[in-house]
């Protein structure tokens, strides 16, 4: 990811993780200014990219605070086949054990782990 988009995609990210907040994929991407076709391609692709950062360092998610409208207040699949091929969870995931990671993950951010 270049520096610039780099730097504006963590500042929204930490300024959610500050707030206590989620954001959808299109909302996000508006927000840091990507527009066209293939803007929510490119954004879940510089998310599963942080994803590996945040991992590396120890840190939960950042990702976690990016979700889907049509996935009841949930990160999209890639989300969680993203943190599978990183080891963190199983997939597939039934509902119950992906609102469950995914709470997880939100709470670790929440609480300033």
């Amino acid at each position: 990811m270049t520096e610039e988009v780099s730097v504006r995609l963590e500042a929204a990210l930490n300024d959610l993780v500050q707030r206590r907040q989620c954001i959808t994929y299109g909302a996000l991407a508006a927000q840091i200014g990507f527009d066209g076709p293939g803007r929510i391609r490119h954004l879940t692709n510089l998310l599963e990219a942080l994803m590996e950062v945040d991992m590396a360092q120890g840190r939960p998610f950042r990702a976690a605070t990016v979700i889907s409208r049509a996935s009841a207040g949930l990160p999209a699949q890639g989300f969680f086949i993203k943190a599978s091929a990183l080891g963190l969870c199983p997939y597939p995931l039934p509902p119950v054990a992906a609102k469950a990671f995914h709470d997880t993950q939100l709470e670790a951010l929440f609480s300033g782990m």
